[in-house]
C-alpha cells in the first residue's frame, strides 16, 4: 500500500537515445562516422607505435585504445569475442548526444596532445568529427521559419502593447 505510491512517484529512468531528437539516418550517420573513425585510429595507431619515440609509441596505444572503445560503442558486433561488449554498447546508447561528443572529442585530443605529429592528427581526425557530429545533435533541431516569424510577430505584438500601454498611463 506505502510503496506503490513511491514508485508511481519515482522519476522516469534517463531518456534512451530513442527520444533524443536524432533522425534515423543521422544516427546511422553518427554510428559509420565512429566505426570508419575506430578504423583510423587503430591504423594510424599501429602504425605510430613503430617508432623509438615513447611518446609516440604512448600516442599509438592510446589511439588503439580509442579505436577499441569506439568500437565498443559503435559497432558492437565487431567485438563478439568480448563476453560485455553488449552491455557496454547498451549502457553507450543511454548517454546523451553531449555526452557521447565530450567522450569523443576528449579521447581523440589526448594523442594529439601527447605526440603532435601528422599521424596523430589524421588518425584522431575521424573520431574527433564522430564526437562533432554528435555535438550538434546535441544541439538539437533548427527551427523551421514559420515557428521563427510566429515568435517574431508574437514579441513584436507584445512589445506594441507595452507602449501603447505606457503611453496611456503617460496621459492620465
Amino acid at each position: 500500500c506505502c510503496g506503490s505510491g513511491f514508485q508511481q512517484a519515482a522519476p522516469a529512468p534517463a531518456a534512451s537515445s530513442a527520444d533524443d531528437g536524432m533522425t534515423w539516418w543521422y544516427k546511422w550517420l553518427c554510428r559509420i562516422a565512429g566505426v570508419i573513425g575506430g578504423v583510423s585510429c587503430a591504423l594510424a595507431g599501429l602504425w605510430n607505435c613503430v617508432t623509438i619515440n615513447p611518446l609516440n609509441i604512448a600516442a599509438g596505444v592510446w589511439m588503439m585504445l580509442n579505436a577499441f572503445i569506439l568500437f565498443l560503442c559503435e559497432a558492437p558486433f565487431c567485438c563478439q569475442f568480448i563476453e560485455f561488449a553488449n552491455a557496454v554498447s547498451a549502457r553507450a546508447d543511454k548517454l546523451r548526444p553531449w555526452q557521447k561528443a565530450a567522450l569523443y572529442c576528449g579521447m581523440a585530443v589526448f594523442p594529439v596532445i601527447l605526440s603532435l605529429t601528422l599521424t596523430t592528427l589524421l588518425g584522431n581526425a575521424i573520431a574527433f568529427a564522430t564526437g562533432v557530429l554528435y555535438g550538434l545533435s546535441a544541439l538539437g533541431k533548427k527551427g523551421d521559419a514559420i515557428s521563427y516569424a510566429r515568435i517574431q510577430q508574437q514579441q513584436k505584438q507584445a512589445d506594441e502593447e507595452k507602449l501603447t500601454g505606457t503611453l496611456e498611463e503617460q496621459a492620465l
